[in-house]
């Protein structure tokens, strides 16, 4: 690879060697949420990394994580909605013990009913007829109260289907990118996970990351509206090439992950190739004056699962790429390969069955 021209340039980058030099694990979670911290998306987030100090715990990166990124803290949310399916439920179970009760009591008085019509039969008694009406009396209770928890359990019924769809749109909604709906970042570090699961035998993978050039100059002549379209439609491409089985995301900005199952070199630069040609015969004008903006001209940095011993290197790796592509000027594809001294091959790299250097693909 060459050598990056300015490594500070990326955050990625920085967020590798923060971490490495505050020795945190290169965990999924903790590279998000230190990316989170550089970025500055959020300032209060960035407080609260900040007061950790110098050598923050995994205990206090995991607290800081389960406020501000619940999603890998999942037992937070599922423990939220266990407690309202047991207050419910225990709602339910009191509403079961009142019936049971009220049948208890029905039940003796008809006992009572009875042994008083045995003993009077044949005499049209007072006492017979306190009976009889205190029968029917009880009879339209229990009516009434068999209503009332029918009432009662269709109500509980719907609650809970609420609390489910509740649950169901919040395991959504964390997933997918809100403005272009592809996955969001926390798709794509899930994805990267269950590629690691072995990490003794990864899955094959390809993984390519991807920028707009010049995306900040783009957007701020588009117009908030226009470069929100203009993001959308990017995403539709990027989306339609990377086909139903492969994963594409949205990480932030200008930036996308497309997450292909095959190591097939040649097919992932086919299709980051298609990606390419497609956008950059993409028209962008500007709303206001109609004027044209340019090519819209978009640098890859790819790598492929076997290079990596787990997903915070595959996905380092892949920035590194991406970093050459754009110190070399942009509308560039780097290939992470071998030469990097930073790669330490393993043994399972047997099942590759060409090990290629890397290479630059304009």
């Amino acid at each position: 690879m060459q050598p990056l021209k300015n490594p500070a340039s990326s955050i990625a980058l920085r967020v590798a060697t923060a971490m490495h030099q505050m020795g945190i694990d290169g965990l999924p979670r903790n590279y998000e949420l230190v990316y989170e911290a550089y970025s500055g998306a959020n300032p209060d987030l960035v407080r609260e990394f900040i007061a950790l100090g110098k050598n923050k715990t995994q205990e206090a990166l995991d607290e800081l994580g389960r406020k501000y990124l619940p999603h890998h803290h999942e037992e937070s949310i599922l423990g939220r909605h266990n407690g309202r399916v047991r207050k419910e439920m225990s709602s339910f179970i009191n509403l079961l013990n009142e019936e049971k009760i009220s049948l208890s009591d029905y039940g003796r008085l008809i006992g009572d009913a009875t042994r008083v019509i045995l003993k009077e039969v044949g005499d049209e008694s007072k006492g017979l007829g306190k009976s009889i009406a205190a029968l029917k009396a009880a009879t339209e209770k229990r009516a009434n109260q068999n209503s009332s928890v029918v009432r009662a359990v269709v109500g509980k019924t719907a609650t809970l289907a609420e609390i489910q769809r509740e649950a169901d749109d919040a395991d959504t909604a964390r997933y997918v990118d809100a403005l272009t709906g592809l996955g969001s970042r926390r798709a794509f570090n899930k994805a990267l996970a269950k590629v690691y699961v072995n990490p003794e035998m990864p899955l094959m993978c390809g993984l390519a990351i991807g920028e707009i050039d010049e995306y900040t100059r783009l957007t701020e002549q588009m117009g908030p509206a226009a470069a929100d379209r203009f993001l959308k439609q990017v995403a539709k491409v990027i989306e339609a090439l990377a086909g139903g089985e492969d994963l594409a995301c949205r990480f932030d900005g200008g930036r996308f992950g497309m997450l292909f199952y095959t190591t097939d070199e040649a097919e992932i630069c086919r299709l980051v190739d298609l990606v390419r040609a497609k956008l950059r015969s993409t028209a962008v004008v500007n709303t206001g004056s109609g004027r044209s903006l340019g090519q819209v001209l978009m640098s890859f940095g790819i790598c492929l699962s076997q290079q990596a011993p787990n997903a915070f290197d595959f996905t380092n790796h892949a920035e590194k790429a991406l970093s050459t592509s754009k110190a070399a000027g942009g509308d560039t594809v780097t290939i992470y390969g071998t030469s990097d001294p930073s790669f330490v091959p393993k043994d399972w790299l047997i099942y590759k069955k060409q090990v290629v250097p890397e290479k630059a693909q304009r």
